[in-house]
């Protein structure tokens, strides 16, 4: 039975809400992120999902086809590599090192572009202009290759690679950040505070961060999947993750050398970042269509 209202109220949703609805019309975008979503599942249960040790080798096991196949085995779902190792483990915890050292790195490039961006937004002159043309010209370099000129400075392994990718991703958020600070800072709402008495600290953490929310969403998204493919490639390169932690890049990179032998030990960790690169893709797709919906309506 319905509820009696004496006052018809309208319901008006937040912007966020708003968004979600927009994002939630999109098949393909929903579609994106329930596999974005398996995956993360995938990187935080790991040790619970994963029915082997990643690191176990197996002389009595080498070279096992993929369950599907007629000479494989359920207890081995994706077949074992050259060393006996269990495929299905190692590509499970690979996602949890590709894609958990992924999002920390975008999550730190995001905390000091944001930060950098916000004071090159603020600052006026001369400052602002070098600090601006110095970031925009960073720009113009492809990741990869300031991530491997990092890498050659700082020297090989996960930790270093996830420095050297953090620097390489941090220019993009300068700059989205500065121009939409700059946008914001001219704004009669902005004034208003400035009038209040409000200090630049105070405009930036009440005033800019909420309307700043939804781009940080969208390029943290772009960012993240250049993380994951850059991450991959170093790790194929040997720049990276060293065997034998089971990290995608490298995991492909082993996989090369028995490729004829054994091609299910390519095309399985290579799939895997694939369908994460195509997912995040989707999902950032959806949510910067979502977001167009939502101003335009």
């Amino acid at each position: 039975m319905a509820q009696f209202s004496l006052y018809q109220e309208e319901f008006h949703p937040s912007p966020w809400q708003k968004t979600w609805r927009e994002f939630r019309s999109s098949h393909i975008a929903s579609l994106g992120l329930m596999i974005l979503i398996f995956f993360l599942i995938f990187a935080i249960f790991a040790p619970l999902l994963a029915p082997y040790d990643p690191l176990q080798q197996n002389v009595n096991a080498l070279f096992i086809p993929p369950s599907w196949n007629v000479n494989g085995t359920i207890s081995h779902l994706f077949g074992t590599d050259a060393l006996g190792r269990d495929l299905f483990s190692r590509i499970v915890y690979g996602c949890r090192v590709t894609l958990g050292s992924s999002i920390l790195l975008v999550l730190l490039a995001m905390i000091v572009g944001v930060a950098i961006g916000t004071i090159a937004g603020m600052l006026q002159g001369v400052r602002s202009s070098v600090v601006n043309h110095l970031f925009d010209a960073l720009m113009a370099i492809p990741t990869l290759l300031i991530a491997i000129v990092i890498v050659a400075i700082l020297g090989t392994g996960l930790v270093n690679s996830m420095w050297a990718i953090t620097l390489a991703l941090t220019p993009q958020f300068v700059h989205h950040t500065r121009s939409l600070v700059r946008t914001e800072m001219k704004k009669e709402y902005v004034l208003a505070s400035k009038l209040d008495g409000a200090n630049h600290f105070q405009l930036f953490f009440y005033s800019i961060l909420p309307n700043m929310i939804e781009m940080l969403v969208v390029q943290g998204t772009i960012a993240l999947s250049i993380a994951v493919i850059d991450v991959s490639a170093l790790g194929f390169l040997n720049l990276g993750a060293r065997p034998p932690l089971p990290e995608l890049g490298a995991m492909l990179a082993d996989g090369m050398e028995v490729a004829y032998a054994a091609p299910w030990t390519v095309a399985l960790p290579g799939l895997t970042i694939f369908l994460i690169v195509l997912a995040i893709n989707i999902v950032g797709d959806g949510l910067r269509s979502a977001l167009r919906k939502r101003l335009t309506q």
